[in-house]
C-alpha cells in the first residue's frame, strides 16, 4: 500500500506446497553493487539473483530470477540475524524504498545487515513480467475504455503466468533467499501491503523469524476494497478538524470542508476545463487528495491548495497532480498489483457500497478494480491465508493516527486476534508509514536489540508533532 488497491466475486483458491523435496534454488552472487533510485543518493551492497521455480509445485518447470541485495552492517561484527525489508504497493520495489528511506534504517544497520528482496514481479525482479501503462494511469481516474485496453494489452505482453505472482508464492521466494544466504533466523520489517507478506511469512515459517515490525498494518482477513474510500474520507475529516482546532489555520482557511466540496462540485461540472489545457479534473483532484493524505508533510499543503482552487487558481493543484500522479505507473508494477489484488482482495470484498457515494472518492476505485479483476486470472493462495495470524513472536506495530489506508484500528485488530506478544505505537497526527518519523528509527533499533514489546519505552514518539 503504499497505494493500496481493492474488491467482489468468488474464485478458485489453491494450496501451494512448500519447496520440500525440490532442488535447492540456484544462487548467483555478484560483487559490490550500486543501488540507485530517482534522485536519491546511491547505496552500496552486495547483490545477486536467486533462480526459483515460476510455479513452486513444478520445480522442474520454468524459472524466474529474484534480485537480492545485502547491505553490510556498520559494525565489524554484525549480529547473525539481519533485518529483511518488505515494501508495500502491492507492486513497489523494496530496493527503491530502501534507497529513498535508508536514513530510517541506519540505526538498525549499526548492528545488522539489511536484506533487500525485490518481490517477484517488482523492481529488479520483473523480467518477463512487465507491461506498458499510460503515464497518468490511476485507479482513481481511469477511463473505462482506456482501462480495458490497458488490461488486455498488459496480459498480452506478459511472458510469465500471472497466477504465480501472489503473496503465497512470494513468501516461498523469501524463505529460499534466507536458506541461500545461510541465515537461520531474521527480523522482518514490512510496510503497508508488506505487512501482509510479513504476516504470511510468519505464519508459514515461524521458526525462521526472530521479531517483526509491521508499519501501516493490514489484517490478513481484510479485503481491501470499499474501506479505501471510507478510510480516506475519515482521514480527510480528521485533517479538516485539525485545521479548525488550530487558531492560525482556522483563521486563514475558514470553512475548509465547504471550500473543498464547492471545488469538487465545480470540477465535476467541468469548471477547470475552460483553461487551455484543462488544469485539473475532478477525478484527478480526488486522487491527488488521497495520495497527499498519506504524508503529514503533504497534508500540510492541502489547506492552501484547496483555498487557492476555490479562489479560481487551479495551477497549484494541477502542479501537484503532475508531480505526484504521473509517478504512479513508474513506481508500481501494474501486473503484480493486479495478481495480488484480484486473488487476495476482490473475491472477498463486501459488496455493500451504497455508503460510498457519501465519500469524496465515491465508487471510482471499486469500479476500476472490478473491471480489472473480471479480466485478470485468479492466482494461487495458501489455505488459511485469510485467517488471523496467531503467534507469540515479538511484534512491534506502527500506525499513523491519520493514516488514510491502514488506520490504527487495523493494528489493534491483528493484536487482538492473534499477535499476543506485541506493542502498538501510534504517531500523533501522522499518516501512512511511520518508520522515518522522529525517534521511530531509534525505537526500532531498541526493539531489535531486545524484542520484548512490554519493555519498549516509546515516550519520545509523543514529542513528535506533525508538520504544521
Amino acid at each position: 500500500m503504499r497505494k493500496c488497491l481493492l474488491p467482489v466475486l468468488a474464485a478458485l483458491v489453491l494450496s501451494l506446497p512448500a519447496f520440500h523435496g525440490a532442488a535447492q534454488p540456484e544462487w548467483h552472487s555478484t560483487e559490490r553493487c550500486r543501488l540507485a533510485a530517482d534522485a536519491s543518493p546511491a547505496a552500496y551492497a552486495r547483490c545477486g539473483t536467486l533462480t526459483v521455480p515460476l510455479d513452486p509445485a513444478a520445480p522442474d518447470g520454468p524459472t524466474i530470477e529474484i534480485f537480492v541485495a545485502r547491505v553490510a552492517a556498520l559494525s565489524a561484527e554484525p549480529r547473525p540475524d539481519p533485518l529483511l525489508l518488505i515494501q508495500g504497493g502491492p507492486g513497489e520495489s523494496t530496493v527503491d524504498m530502501y534507497v529513498q528511506l535508508r536514513g530510517a534504517f541506519e540505526q538498525a544497520r549499526r548492528d545488522r545487515d539489511i536484506i533487500l528482496v525485490d518481490q517477484r514481479g517488482t523492481g529488479r525482479s520483473a523480467e518477463g513480467f512487465a507491461c506498458e501503462a499510460p503515464d497518468d494511469l490511476s485507479l482513481d481516474t481511469a477511463d473505462s475504455d482506456v482501462l480495458a485496453r490497458v488490461i488486455d494489452g498488459c496480459l498480452a505482453d506478459l511472458k510469465h503466468d500471472p497466477r504465480f505472482y501472489t503473496t503465497s508464492v512470494a513468501v516461498r521466494d523469501l524463505d529460499a533467499v534466507r536458506a541461500a544466504l545461510g541465515i537461520q533466523a531474521w527480523n522482518i520489517y514490512g510496510v503497508s501491503y508488506g505487512t501482509r507478506v510479513a504476516q504470511q511469512y510468519l505464519r508459514q515459517y515461524p521458526e525462521h523469524v526472530r521479531s517483526v515490525v509491521l508499519d501501516g498494518v493490514v489484517p490478513p482477513p481484510l479485503a481491501l476494497g470499499p474501506d479505501v474510500a471510507r478510510e480516506a474520507q475519515r482521514a480527510l475529516e480528521q485533517i479538516f478538524a485539525r485545521c479548525a482546532e488550530d487558531a492560525a489555520c482556522a483563521a486563514r482557511f475558514a470553512a475548509l470542508p465547504q471550500l473543498f466540496s464547492e471545488v469538487l462540485a465545480r470540477l465535476d461540472a467541468g469548471a477547470a476545463d475552460e483553461t487551455d489545457p484543462p488544469a485539473i479534473s475532478a477525478l484527478e483532484l480526488r486522487a491527488l487528495v488521497r495520495f497527499m493524505s498519506y504524508s503529514a508533510a503533504t497534508v500540510a499543503l492541502l489547506p492552501v491548495l484547496i483555498s487557492e482552487a476555490h479562489a479560481g487558481n487551479y495551477a497549484p493543484l494541477a502542479g501537484q497532480a503532475r508531480t505526484l500522479l504521473r509517478k504512479l505507473p513508474e513506481s508500481l508494477s501494474f501486473p503484480m498489483s493486479n495478481s495480488v489484488t484480484c486473488t487476495e482482495d476482490v473475491p472477498y470484498a463486501d459488496g455493500a457500497t451504497s455508503d460510498l457515494a457519501a465519500t469524496y472518492l465515491g465508487t471510482a476505485i471499486m469500479d476500476a478494480l472490478k473491471q480489472i479483476c473480471a479480466r485478470w486470472p485468479v492466482g494461487t493462495m495458501d489455505l488459511g491465508f485469510k485467517t488471523p495470524v496467531v503467534s507469540d513472536t515479538p511484534v512491534l506495530l506502527l500506525s499513523g493516527e491519520y493514516d488514510p489506508i491502514t488506520p490504527p484500528a487495523y493494528a489493534e485488530r491483528v493484536k487482538a486476534e492473534g499477535l499476543r506478544n506485541s506493542a502498538h505505537l501510534v504517531g500523533r497526527g501522522q499518516g501512512h508509514g511511520l518508520v522515518g518519523v522522529g525517534c521511530v528509527p531509534r525505537l526500532m533499533r531498541s526493539f531489535l536489540e531486545d524484542p520484548t514489546p512490554a519493555k519498549l519505552d516509546a515516550g519520545c514518539l509523543e514529542l513528535e508533532p506533525p508538520t504544521p
